[in-house]
């Protein structure tokens, strides 16, 4: 028996508890609580039919499309946009960076749920970023003939052991796919191991992406707001993070330096915001739209679709969910600004981009919050060191520019009748 059929089955049985699931969400997120006839697949009411269509799950795989979609526009410049994301974020993020693509979320993966998408939307192809591997989604694809990629592709050696436990599920799901752009050769390598037949490495499109230049006005603003003092960013910080920093900052805040902390999550600005008050820090968030006090020791960034304005802004950043075993976010965006990076033990995620940027100079990385402040203390009194790292920094990103036209040759040749 194929392993999709009890795999379809959990979907249908499971219903109740992502119903309830969102409705929790939804008590401090109320954005869970919108649109769930796209997440079930029901009233779907299409703007254009055959678009091109990419599936970003959430922020960062969103923001990392944007690059290829702008190569794909070159390509085919007449061909509709659908965008599909499973969070609000991701979705707020895709209705920011395409005003003109369809955006919608993507059903949950029941054989009824996909067949009902496919049917109403009828792709022209699809491209899934980096680990979204659904199997009713890529199963209804191939009946349909409508060319599936996964692109951006990344697995880790932990996620590779978790995918063989289920490989009886996963190996068809990948070997149905009409090709698969990896990032990196060890990505494809275990991709493979996996049951990925045809694969090429094509880089990250994370490198590819521009600064834009409206959030790069905004950082200037910011920075007159804050005056002449140094900046830490610590950007995309996840939850138990914040506690760990603020914890180090009210410790042994540096000199004339201010924390600029942005929690990856919007329903969690209050927390942090409320937990950096209880350490009798100094705290503005970025919401109130004032000034910087002098006497201000953090500033929340509690606003979303602004991170590279905080990053420009940085004298030095740290990039969050890497002090905890979490895999990390990507530091490709600060060190595209030529801003020296700091990252935590965990960094799995973006586990090459993280050994390169080490490598040559660009990136510094610890164990923890404490040796986090120290290392930030130093840099801070170092000018020549962090000249050094500022230069690396854009050195590293443009030497590994491309993967966005890369994976569109790559489309092409895969499949004959998308070359017209």
């Amino acid at each position: 028996m194929s392993w999709r059929k009890p795999y379809s089955w959990l979907w249908i049985g499971i219903a109740p508890l992502i119903r309830r699931y969102l409705r929790r969400r939804g008590r401090r997120s109320p954005a869970y609580l919108q649109h769930w006839d796209e997440r079930f697949a029901e009233n779907l009411q299409p703007a254009h039919l055959s678009p091109i269509w990419i599936h970003a799950v959430s922020v960062g795989e969103t923001r990392a499309a944007l690059p290829l979609v702008q190569a794909l526009r070159r390509t085919w410049p007449d061909v509709p946009l659908l965008l599909t994301q499973m969070t609000p974020t991701g979705r707020a993020t895709a209705q920011e960076l395409y005003p003109d693509a369809e955006v919608r979320y993507l059903p949950y993966d029941t054989e009824d749920g996909i067949q009902r998408f496919l049917d109403a939307y009828q792709p022209r192809f699809g491209i899934l970023m980096e680990t979204e591997i659904w199997p009713n989604l890529i199963a209804g694809c191939q009946q349909r003939n409508i060319p599936l990629f996964l692109a951006n592709a990344r697995l880790s050696e932990k996620s590779l052991k978790g995918y063989l436990r289920v490989a009886g599920l996963i190996r068809p799901a990948l070997a149905a796919l009409s090709g698969i752009a990896a990032q990196t050769p060890e990505d494809a390598s275990r991709l493979t191991q996996l049951g990925a037949q045809t694969v090429r490495v094509c880089g990250n499109t994370k490198f590819d992406f521009t600064p834009p230049p409206d959030k790069l006005a905004l950082g200037e603003t910011f920075r007159q707001w804050i005056g002449g003092r140094q900046v830490l960013v610590c950007g995309s910080t996840r939850e138990g993070e914040e506690a760990l920093i603020l914890a180090a900052w009210a410790e042994r805040t540096p000199d004339n330096t201010l924390l600029v902390l942005v929690p990856r999550h919007p329903e969690r600005f209050d927390e942090v915001y409320a937990a950096a008050q209880a350490l009798g820090l100094d705290v503005q968030r970025r919401s109130e739209n004032a000034v910087v006090a002098s006497g201000t020791q953090v500033w929340l960034g509690d606003s979303m679709g602004e991170l590279f304005a905080y990053y420009a802004l940085a004298d030095l950043a740290f990039v969050g969910g890497s002090l905890l075993p979490l895999g990390g976010q990507n530091l490709i965006e600060p060190a595209s600004l030529g801003v020296p990076v700091l990252f935590g033990p965990s960094m799995f995620n973006f586990a090459e981009a993280s050994r390169q940027a080490l490598a040559c100079g660009a990136a510094l990385q610890v164990a923890d919050a404490d040796e986090l402040l120290a290392a930030v203390a130093a840099l801070l009194g170092d000018g020549t060191r962090c000249e050094a790292m500022q230069a690396a920094a854009l050195a590293f990103t443009q030497a590994h520019q491309g993967a966005s036209e890369r994976i569109v040759e790559y489309i092409r040749a895969q499949s004959p009748a998308l070359r017209s």
